[in-house]
């Protein structure tokens, strides 16, 4: 029997894969027998930084692109992300709750998939880890017994507030560029407001790091607290822009959390404040004077392999042919980019064991693109996101719109030879 190790993004896709295909599979979940410091849900795949997907543009996005590579693909998390999404403009954003309950009954429903509840403190033979960035003690441990040290950096969520608190006399709806349906409140400031909101913002609380947790932080999730330190106008050309939105000096996005449009997170509003200096300090946005918080901002570890000494392009192990990573844990960086990265390597595994020569995609796509990243030498190796600039060159193309095109053709051309050739009968 083939252990799937963790049952988030990564570990739903691979072990969903490798059972809907006759494997007879182990998943070995340690909720809800044991938390991580983010997570609070039972279910499976549960989504902790944001609800967002991220853009759900085919030729426009990187990300929005390896999206339909892995709807071509068969993905799960695609097809609940599809059945559970909330208005999000040019985003594919899901309802949380709904959208882990439905892997969790997809998952359930399979009857070569055997789900065990536990804490996993041993590497296996064979299987796929997909432990995450917050993998156990325990298992961390054993991973560093086997490969060496392992790298760190900390990342950070944003509060959600309810939407009954929202003042609306301060805000307005509407789509950046007008692209959407209206699915973001979002919550404008003058100058005299967004100065007087980062001066409250440099000058409150933090929570105090531990000295082992002073580590790197990933710069996509960057704390908005740190944003600020680096410069006075730095949230004014980041997540607080206005352009494409309206005549202010600033705006903060809010988007849905759930589908019933009840509570709306902070866009862009990572944060390691104090609590009781989140709602201070974010409430004086004027839209939020009088915000209910549902949840606050934490940060918190993330573990990440130094891969490209470790793994090979398939996410297996170099010296252990039949022992996978997926997920962050090997430096994709983000949910979709962990969830394809499971559904490749139960790919793979699945031909390993019917005895199928290697067949990987290219950098023609961004599944193979990433592929390639996590395996090729490094030695400043970090963490990455889906984006064309590793993708293998098009040539000199100077309309940018029809060179992403164009790149959307050949990744979708490429990832439907890859899995046509790994689906193939015996």
């Amino acid at each position: 029997m083939i252990k799937v190790i963790g049952a988030g993004l990564a570990g739903a896709e691979a072990a969903y894969f490798l059972a809907s295909h006759g494997v007879e599979t182990e998943l070995v979940e340690m909720k809800p027998q044991k938390y991580t410091p983010a997570h609070t849900s039972a279910n499976f795949c549960e989504l902790v930084c944001s609800n967002s997907l991220k853009s759900n543009d085919v030729e426009g996005n990187a990300c929005g692109l390896l999206k339909e590579e892995m709807r071509r693909m068969g993905s799960l998390t695609m097809r609940a992300a599809e059945e559970t999404k909330v208005p999000a403009g040019g985003a594919l954003a899901v309802d949380r709750e709904a959208f882990s309950a439905y892997v969790t009954r997809e998952l359930r429903s399979l009857s070569a998939l055997h789900i065990v509840c536990r804490e996993e403190r041993a590497l296996p033979e064979e299987g796929i880890v997909a432990t995450g960035p917050l993998t156990s003690d325990a298992l961390s441990e054993a991973i560093v017994r086997r490969f060496g040290d392992s790298l760190h950096f900390y990342d950070a969520t944003a509060p959600v507030v309810t939407a009954e608190s929202i003042d609306y006399s301060h805000a307005f709806v509407g789509d950046r560029y007008g692209k959407g349906t209206g699915d973001y409140i979002n919550c404008p400031m003058s100058k005299e407001e967004y100065d007087a909101f980062i001066d409250a913002l440099l000058s409150a609380e933090r929570v105090t790091l531990r000295d082992f947790e002073k580590r790197e932080i990933f710069e996509g999730c960057m704390p908005v607290e740190v944003m600020a330190a680096r410069g006075r106008q730095t949230l004014a050309f980041g997540p607080l822009k206005p352009v494409g939105l309206a005549d202010a000096y600033a705006v903060l996005q809010l988007r849905r959390e759930n589908a019933a449009g009840t509570s709306y997170g902070l866009v862009g509003f990572q944060t390691n404040l104090k609590f009781s200096e989140q709602k201070r300090v974010f409430s004086l946005i004027p839209a939020l004077n009088h915000a209910e918080f549902e949840r606050y901002g934490v940060m918190h570890r993330n573990t990440f392999l130094q891969s490209p000494e470790i793994l090979n392009a398939d996410f297996s192990v170099k010296d252990q042919p039949m022992l996978f990573f997926a997920g962050q844990i090997t430096g994709v960086e983000g949910y979709v980019e962990s969830a394809a990265s499971g559904l490749v390597s139960a790919i793979h595994l699945y031909n390993r064991l019917r005895g199928k020569p290697a067949r990987l995609p290219s950098a023609a796509s961004v599944t193979g693109a990433l592929s390639e990243y996590i395996a090729t030498p490094n030695k400043h190796f970090q963490p990455m996101n889906a984006n064309y600039g590793i993708l293998a060159p098009l040539g000199k193309i100077k309309d940018k719109k029809e060179k992403k095109r164009l790149y959307a053709v050949r990744a979708l051309e490429e990832i439907e030879a890859f899995y046509a050739a790994a689906s193939e009968e015996e």
